[in-house]
């Protein structure tokens, strides 16, 4: 049997085919293993990033443990370490823990929360701590310290491209963790069966949680009312703006951008506050000091009618410096009121405006008369704190209420700045900060 011409052709044309076909099946399947093991790669990373950040906040939390005086706020911070230390395993659960050996690791998470806990026990008991314990509490805050330190630094290994996962030998510590006592358990539980704490470092991100109190009972603004506001707070003609979208949510507000995506600026219909706005312009260069930078964020703020404001913490990232503000009530300071405003250093213009914070909590408030005296709050911090100064504060509560309490401005025999926060209605210990300052900033942790 001969094969004709045109049948080699339909043979080969076949052969061609099959062959393309298994070419891209090929290529599929190779990009289908490619993008898996991108994901896991991808994972690991993302898990090795929140374990970094687990371990940080564990640090944070034992040292503010060290300056704490009450058994009532050693135990909320027990329950704080407890959701890190189950978070970092949560973490290290979606790791290959058999190549990064973490026995140490795994070691401290199960101790520190526990051991924790065990002394807030004893201050709620009305014992004190004794210098061994103070030690022993020393120490676990500097392994954190250290832990943290190494785990960011294999994130940015990892994330740089400098190492894989997969080639990550021994990253146990060479110091081992401080031998606190027998017996713990290791931590069970799910994570996500813990209190939700709302509070997030200098009483910030909670302050959003309620309905506005500005916005509610306010009248309702047209869009063109709106759109006229954030011209005149970006300083741009309102022909340069367009609707982009509407916000909803507790606060609605109508969201304005130029054509390029380079300034947003938000607007409520209840009122017509501009309640956020955003330049994305880069400063290349500081030529303004952080008093002159400070300044110019009062002035907007006075500009708009925000007025009996005062500097609370600052920040400066490439060359933008950011001020929070507080609202000033007859001289106590009211955390909830918070205002932000960021400040271009090379010229002084606003680039970003936040007043969230203020439009969800400001309101006439009323305060009792039967407060305790600062003498008698200062008796509850903690003997490891000497006290430079205090004022009145009103700080947001778990519930989202709110406290009336000293705020004590503390020095640690290490040189740490520690803010205390005292009620001023029955002398409860309520929170402990610690300022981070630096070059680039003053912020509260």
């Amino acid at each position: 049997m001969s094969i004709t011409n045109r049948g080699v052709t339909r043979l080969s044309l076949f052969a061609l085919a099959l062959v393309g076909v298994l070419g891209v099946k090929s290529y599929c399947y190779a990009k289908a293993a490619d993008e898996a093991q991108r994901a896991v790669v991808n994972n690991y990373s993302r898990a090795v990033e929140d374990l970094a950040g687990s371990c940080e906040n564990l640090s944070a939390t034992l040292e503010k443990q060290l300056y704490a005086g009450s058994g009532e706020m050693q135990q909320k911070l027990a329950v704080e370490l407890y959701r890190e230390a189950s978070a970092a395993k949560a973490s290290l659960s979606q790791l290959p823990v058999a190549e990064l050996n973490l026995e140490n690791t795994y070691k401290f998470l199960s101790q520190v929360g526990n051991y924790s806990l065990s002394l807030s026990n004893k201050l709620m008991q009305g014992e004190k701590l004794t210098d061994e314990e103070y030690r022993s509490l020393s120490s676990l805050y500097d392994f954190s310290k250290k832990l943290s330190e190494d785990m960011w630094e294999l994130e940015g290994s990892v994330t740089g491209g400098e190492i894989s996962l997969a080639e990550i030998k021994g990253l146990s510590s060479e110091k081992q963790i401080p031998y606190v006592t027998e017996g713990f358990s290791d931590f069970e539980g799910n994570f996500d069966n813990y209190p939700t704490l709302i509070y997030d470092g200098p009483f910030s991100d909670n302050i959003l949680e309620r309905a506005p109190r500005m916005t509610e009972n306010a009248a309702t603004v047209s869009r063109d009312k709106a759109l006229s506001k954030a011209a005149m707070a970006l300083d741009i003609s309102p022909s340069a703006l367009a609707v982009i979208e509407d916000v909803e949510g507790k606060m609605p507000a109508w969201r304005f951008s130029d054509k390029d995506g380079i300034v947003f600026c938000e607007v409520t219909k209840q009122g017509g506050y501009v309640s956020y706005f955003l330049n994305m312009r880069t400063a290349d260069r500081s030529k303004l000091s952080s008093i002159d930078a400070e300044n110019k964020a009062k002035e907007f703020l006075e500009g708009l009618g925000i007025l009996s404001m005062e500097t609370t913490y600052y920040e400066i990232q490439n060359n933008i410096m950011t001020v929070n503000f507080a609202y000033s009530d007859l001289g106590k300071r009211v955390y909830p009121d918070l205002v932000k405003v960021s400040v271009a250093m090379d010229n002084g213009d606003i680039t970003g405006y936040d007043a969230r914070g203020f439009l969800v909590n400001h309101t006439h408030r009323s305060y009792s008369e039967n407060l305790i005296s600062p003498a008698r709050a200062q008796e509850e911090v903690s003997p490891r704190l000497t006290v430079s100064s205090n004022r009145l504060a009103v700080i947001p509560t778990d519930g989202m209420n709110e406290k009336l309490c000293y705020e004590f401005t503390c020095k640690a025999k290490n040189g740490r700045n520690v803010l205390v926060y005292i009620n001023a209605e029955n002398a409860k210990e309520e929170q402990v900060l610690i300022l981070i300052e630096s070059e680039s900033g003053v912020l509260a942790q």
